[in-house]
């Protein structure tokens, strides 16, 4: 099921067991890669972002169903 679509730049959060985070998407992938060891599946109709935290330099990996854009 495609979800909303986002594009690098957008600003973003979402849920993590740390509470709400928010960052702003770097990059986009439509096919699969491998993220920190593991293989992530994205599709051009389900997409996965890479997205930089607002608060420290961590980048995380999620599918754009757990994602809502922010204003910038």
């Amino acid at each position: 099921m495609a979800g909303v679509r986002f594009k690098v730049g957008d600003h973003v959060g979402w849920n993590s067991e740390a509470g709400r985070v928010s960052g702003t998407i770097i990059k986009v992938h439509t096919a699969d890669f491998d993220y920190k060891g593991h293989t992530h599946r994205a599709t051009p109709d389900d997409p996965q972002y890479e997205i930089k935290s607002d608060k420290t330099d961590h980048i995380a990996a999620h599918r754009g169903k757990v994602l809502t854009k922010l204003s910038s």
